[in-house]
């Protein structure tokens, strides 16, 4: 009898307590995965391991601050103890920050902690489990970054410089360990629609991706092991932006402040 790839697979996933993370995490227990839920709020990753239970599916919970060294050191330690075999690793926590340059003169710190959370421990997980992925000779990293990589986004510069680095990361990994069975894939998500975007207002006039299609890109990138998984938009700024990258910036620059000029516009109206 031919054994299901996904029955007992373990599978780590940070930011598992919303959004695209619990989503994630539903669908792969549902295939019959044993998921790993990272996050800080232990109420939120209890609620998500229960409905996976009431489910059928098997889940684990995790609480950690990932912006936190110590936090990190410990998850990692307590995974080891808890797991012998890990197949995947999905980084998907991280925090965005909306703020033009000119606004972030005396705020430093903007940038420091998006790098600390979205980067640094991103390496730091990484680096911890890697031995036992390794052990596995065909284990999985998957790096949640965002189309603002590729496509460079202005009032994002602390989030696009986070997730740029996530991604020159994952490429070293995958060159590096490839011999060794190690697939390495970046998510380079457009708009979700999740609680992260909902506070911005002009996001309700921009084409948002639903949770749980974004969700099943993840499930998707562990069948399939892609270096890359993103929208042809995305990827057309970025050849262009690497050939020409002086006109393809000035283009980009022109786009984005005639698509700003056009959403001020629709607040205003919806607002009246």
């Amino acid at each position: 009898m031919r054994r299901d790839p996904w029955q007992g697979k373990t599978i780590v996933i940070t930011g598992a307590s919303s959004g695209i993370g619990e989503e994630a995490a539903k669908q792969l227990a549902a295939k019959g995965a044993v998921v790993c839920l990272v996050a800080r709020r232990l109420e939120e990753l209890q609620r998500v391991q229960g409905e996976i239970t009431a489910a059928g599916g098997t889940a684990h919970c995790y609480t950690a601050n990932l912006a936190e060294n110590d936090s990190v050191d410990a998850l990692i330690a307590t995974l080891l103890k808890a797991h012998p075999e890990i197949d995947v690793l999905v980084n998907n926590a991280g925090r965005s920050i909306r703020r033009p340059l000119l606004e972030s003169l005396d705020r430093p710190h903007d940038f420091e902690r998006t790098m600390q959370l979205n980067y640094l421990a991103v390496v730091r997980l990484t680096l911890g489990l890697l031995p036992r992925l390794l052990a596995k000779r065909g284990g999985q990293i998957i790096n949640v970054s965002s189309v603002a990589a590729l496509m460079t986004t202005p009032r994002f510069a602390a989030y696009l410089a986070s997730k740029s680095a996530v991604d020159a990361f994952s490429r070293s990994l995958r060159i590096e360990l490839a011999e060794k069975g190690l697939a390495v894939t970046s998510i380079n998500y457009p708009l979700v629609k999740t609680a992260m975007t909902a506070p911005t207002a002009i996001y309700k006039f921009l084409p948002q991706m639903e949770v749980a299609d974004a969700a099943r890109w993840i499930v998707e990138a562990i069948e399939t092991r892609p270096a890359r998984r993103t929208i042809r938009t995305a990827l057309a700024f970025h050849i262009a932006t690497t050939i020409l990258p002086g006109p393809t910036l000035k283009t980009l620059a022109a786009f984005y402040a005639n698509r700003a000029a056009r959403l001020r516009k629709k607040l205003e109206q919806s607002a009246q």
